[in-house]
Parts: structure tokens; C-alpha cells; sequence
């Protein structure tokens, strides 16, 4: 069956269909935007989708201001940099264009623009968010062009703070994208190596949702799907990467995952911050490697989930054992390395990985309670590529 061309209105408005690119100045409309300011990362700026975008703007009298000073793990001082061009430009909204980079920083500049506090200010802890004026926040369109964070669902943002050498997690109910695009054909050109590690990006999302302590059946019964649509898809996109069915599908399967999410994620995702911000290791690369290790070390916590998890996957078993046999497999057929020494991530920090995990956000709404040991666990066995269930 090919690719549906629709709307849907859930979590936020979304226009999914190949080519919807082209109804951008009409989503400004829609939203009532007249000088959007552009965002999108340097590796994208110069390409043929952003160009296209910019020009379509530029016809539909939306103007030229654009920003694409932003690195593949954006810092304060690039959503620092897009704040000046949005307020040079009198901008009135933000266009996010990228993968998770571009969109974070996007949404990031779009919440503290116009407020009167500075960025870390609203740094998702306790009630921080409180701190804005909601009226001050521009509302925002997200393009993505990754099957990885689903950034474009999501209230919040990871932003590298470099003097503290760690990722923090900006928040705000109104930094949710008011309208997404989600045309798959801007991401037929990712390579094939960044296909798979957005990809189980994605995954990583879905599971460690489902893992995570708590009820909530509805991000329970979105994350089951969005993990047997990336099994069943994301081979297909890194094989082919001008598969636009299975393009598609992953940009459907990465917008879900970061819908379950709102349930919380876990231990794999507190050490690939911290690897993040001190290696500066691709995201989505660091929780592929990870993952078999993180599920290891959660196994006395994880049984119980199992069962679902194996059958909606068409895994044979019912135990997390299985689930990392399989998961192995499909990691190593992605091409994914698998060990943290594999990237050149030294091992001298362990103790200092293990603390500043115990502290990530992530870390709360893992499947079960961590000890700072136990993370440094965690990170020795990913270093090193060994497996040890707990």
C-alpha cells in the first residue's frame, strides 16, 4: 500500500505525505506567522531541501531570516546565536529543519526569545517551567529530516551545557510544535550509518517507555507499535535508502516513539547524555551501542514485561535474555559497533559517568532504582562490550 497523504492531529497537527514540503508558506498561514526565523544545522544548510525551503518562503513574501549555527549536540551558545538572528529579524516564529539538532534548537529559541530569564533558567526541574511568560513563546513548525528523536512531538529540548559538561533538559508544555511536516522524501539522502542509528534512536525510545515504571496503557500500546515498526522497517531504509515506503514509516515509527516517551525513559538514555556531552557522541549512536547492556543490567526489573514485548515482536522467548539475543542481531546487521571503546570513549571517568548518570533526568523513571555503582556498571560493560544481567 503506498504512503498515505493525510493530516492527523495527535499529539500536535501533523502533515504527513511525500512532497508536503511544498505547503510550508501555507502552514505559516495557518498559524499566522508573516517573518519566521529558519533553523537547521551547518551539515544541512547548504543542501537542496533547505534551499528549497528558503526560497519557498522568500516567493511567499515569509522573507529570508535563517539560522544554522548549531552542532550535531546543540550548546546554550547556539540557541544564544539563533536568539540574536530572531530578534534581529523581528521574527514572530521559528521553523525547525533537521533532525534533533536543528528542531531543539529551534524549539529552544522559540521559548526564550522574548523572555526575561536567561536559558538554564527553564531547565526541567521541579517547576522550573513556571518561570516563562506563555505568551512570549513563538509558536513553531517542525520539518524533520531524521527517524530518530521525534523531536518534533515533544515539549522539551537537550541542550549541551558546556562549562558543566552536561546535556540538560529544557522544557515547556508550549515548546510542542504547533504544526509538523513530515514529508519523508527529505530524508531519502541520509546516509546509511546515520539511517540506523536515528533509527534505533527511535527504538530506544519505545522501550525504554514501555519499560518504565507506572500506568499509562495509551503510551504503552504506542510504544509496542512503534518498536515492531522500526524491526520491521528500519533494515529496510539503511538497505535502501530510497525506499520512500520505508522512509515514511520510520519518520511515523520516530514521532511515536517520542510520543510514548512522555511516560519516562530510563538508564540507557542517562549514560548517552553523559557520553554526549563529554565524547560528543552522535545520540542516536550512543543509545544503539548501549542498549543490549542497559536491558543486562535492568533485568530483574524488566521480566515481567517480557512476554508482550517478545510476541509483539515476533521474538521466540518470553525473557529479557531474549530480547537481548535478538536485539544483538539486529544491531549487528545495522552495522552498529558494538562497544563505547569501539568509538574511542576513554574509561578513565567511569566513577564520573556513573554520578553524573544517577543525576540525569532520564534516571527517575528508569524500570527500576540505579545506584551510582551501578551505572558505572553499566558504562564498564558498554566500554567494553560485555554483557552482565543483574
Amino acid at each position: 500500500m503506498p504512503l498515505p497523504y493525510t493530516n492527523w492531529h495527535y499529539p500536535t497537527r501533523i502533515w504527513f505525505g511525500d512532497g508536503r514540503l511544498q505547503e510550508l508558506p501555507e502552514a505559516c498561514r495557518t498559524l499566522g506567522l508573516s517573518r519566521p526565523l529558519l533553523v537547521t544545522d551547518r551539515g544541512l544548510a547548504s543542501l537542496d531541501f533547505v534551499t528549497s525551503a528558503r526560497q519557498l518562503l522568500a516567493e511567499a513574501g515569509l522573507g529570508d531570516a535563517f539560522h544554522s549555527d548549531v552542532d550535531g549536540n546543540p550548546a546554550g551558545r547556539h540557541v544564544d546565536s539563533g536568539v540574536a538572528a530572531f530578534l534581529a529579524g523581528d521574527c514572530d516564529g521559528v521553523i525547525g529543519l533537521g533532525g534533533g539538532s536543528a528542531l531543539d534548537a529551534a524549539k529552544s529559541i522559540a521559548l526564550v526569545a522574548r523572555q526575561s530569564r536567561p536559558l538554564w533558567d527553564f531547565e526541567d526541574v521541579g517547576d522550573n517551567w513556571r518561570r516563562a511568560e506563555p505568551d512570549a513563546i513563538a509558536p513553531v513548525i517542525a520539518i524533520p529530516t531524521t527517524a530518530g528523536t521525534g523531536s518534533e512531538v515533544g515539549r522539551a529540548a537537550v541542550i549541551l551545557d558546556e562549562a558543566a559538561r552536561t546535556k540538560k533538559i529544557i522544557f515547556h508544555p508550549a515548546m510542542m510544535p504547533a504544526l509538523v511536516i513530515s514529508d519523508p522524501r527529505l530524508s531519502l539522502g541520509l546516509p546509511p550509518h546515520i539511517t540506523a542509528w536515528t533509527g534505533v534512536d527511535a527504538f530506544v525510545h519505545a522501550l525504554e517507555a514501555w519499560c518504565a515504571p507506572g500506568y499509562h496503557p495509551m503510551a504503552e500500546g504506542i510504544a509496542l507499535e512503534a518498536m515492531r515498526m522500526v524491526r520491521q522497517w528500519l533494515p529496510l531504509a539503511v538497505a535502501d535508502g530510497s525506499n520512500l515506503d520505508a522512509r515514511g514509516q520510520m519518520l511515523v515509527a520516530a514521532s511515536m516513539g517520542a510520543t510514548a516517551f512522555q511516560k519516562g525513559l530510563g538508564s540507557i538514555h542517562s549514560v548517552s547524555h553523559v557520553i554526549g556531552a563529554r565524547y560528543g557522541v552522535h545520540h542516536g549512536l550512543a543509545n544503539a551501542v548501549i542498549l543490549p547492556y542497559g536491558l543486562a543490567r535492568n533485568a530483574r526489573y524488566l521480566e515481567p514485561r517480557m512476554p508482550a514485548l517478545c510476541q509483539a515482536l515476533g521474538i521466540d522467548g518470553a525473557r529479557t535474555t531474549d530480547l537481548v539475543e535478538a536485539l544483538l542481531a539486529f544491531r549487528s546487521a545495522l552495522g552498529i559497533p558494538e562497544s563505547l571503546a569501539a568509538l574511542d570513549v576513554p574509561g578513565e571517568e567511569a566513577a564520573e559517568i556513573g554520578l553524573a548518570a544517577l543525576a540525569d533526568p532520564s534516571t527517575p523513571t528508569n524500570a527500576g532504582p540505579m545506584t551510582a555503582e551501578d551505572f558505572e556498571g553499566l558504562f564498564r560493560d558498554a566500554r567494553q562490550g560485555e554483557l552482565h544481567y543483574t
